[in-house]
C-alpha cells in the first residue's frame, strides 16, 4: 500500500537514504530540511526514477515550520501515514568543557525537534484513526559513553516520548530506531578536540546509512495490527 511519509534530516545520512528507499518501494516521499539545496536535487532524482518527492525547507526547532509542511501535505495528499522524525545533531565534550550553547542545540534539535514533529503530525493521525510514528533514537538511548552525557540523554528522551506516545493510543504505531555506529555527518558537530579523537576511532567500524533505511521500510510495511516498537542495529563487529 502507498503511504505518505515525512521524513525529517533528509539532506544527508540516514535521511537521505530512507527518502531514497522508501520512494523506490513507491511510497510518497515528503523530504524536510535546513540544506534546501540538497533537498531539491534529491526530490528531482527520485522524480526522474518514477517516484514522487516533495521537498521543503524545515528547521525542527521552529514548531510552526513543522505545522505549515504537515499542513501542506495534508492539503495535497489528503493524509499523512507515517513521520519518521530523523533529524538530529552530536556535539561531544566533557560536561567540565561548559559547551552551553552546544548542549542548547542538541536539546532543541534532538528532542524539542521531535516533539514539534509528533505536535504537527498527530492531530491528523488522530482524526484519521491511523498512523505510525518513527523516532530515530540511538545506542546512546540505551548507554551513557563518556563525553556524550547531554546527546545520551537527549536520545534517552527520544526513547522516552517513543514510550508515552504509545502507550497514549492504541490506533497509531510508534516505533524508536536505535542504530549503533553509522556513517553519517552527525559526528562534525563535535569541536572538542579531545572527544573527536575519541570519536573517530569509534566510528572505525560503522553500518551504511541503507541499513537504516531498509529497517525504517520494514517497520513500515507491517500489517497495521503489528507495532514493531523498537529496533537496536549494530555493526556485526562493534561492541556498540
Amino acid at each position: 500500500m502507498k503511504k505518505v511519509i515525512l521524513v525529517t534530516g533528509a539532506s544527508s545520512g540516514i535521511g537521505e537514504a530512507t527518502a531514497r528507499e522508501l520512494a523506490s518501494a513507491g511510497h510518497i516521499v515528503i523530504m524536510v530540511a535546513r540544506r534546501f539545496d540538497r533537498l531539491k536535487k534529491l526530490a528531482a532524482e527520485i522524480e526522474a526514477n518514477n517516484g514522487i518527492a516533495r521537498a521543503y525547507p524545515l528547521d525542527v526547532t521552529v514548531s510552526s515550520e513543522f505545522t505549515n509542511v504537515v499542513n501542506s501535505i495534508v492539503e495535497e495528499f489528503g493524509r499523512l501515514d507515517v513521520l519518521v522524525n530523523n533529524a538530529g545533531i552530536m556535539s561531544l565534550a566533557p560536561l567540565k568543557g561548559l559547551k552551553l550553547d552546544e548542549w542548547e542545540q542538541m536539546i532543541d534539535v534532538n528532542v524539542k525537534g521531535v516533539l514539534y514533529g509528533v505536535a504537527a503530525a498527530l492531530p491528523h493521525m488522530e482524526k484519521q484513526q491511523d498512523g505510525h510514528v518513527i523516532n530515530v533514537a540511538s545506542i546512546a538511548a540505551h548507554y551513557v559513553f563518556p563525553t556524550a552525557s547531554v546527546y545520551c540523554a537527549t536520545k534517552h528522551a527520544v526513547k522516552a516520548i517513543s514510550d508515552g506516545l504509545r502507550l497514549e493510543t492504541d490506533k497509531i504505531r510508534v516505533t524508536t530506531i536505535s542504530p549503533g555506529v553509522v556513517e553519517s555527518e552527525i559526528a562534525n558537530a563535535t569541536t572538542d578536540p579531545e572527544s573527536k579523537d575519541w570519536l573517530d576511532n569509534f566510528r572505525t567500524v560503522s553500518l551504511k546509512p541503507e541499513a537504516i533505511a531498509q529497517t525504517i521500510k520494514h517497520t513500515i510495511e507491517q500489517p497495521m495490527d503489528v507495532d514493531i516498537n523498537e529496533v537496536i542495529i549494530r555493526p556485526t563487529a562493534s561492541a556498540h
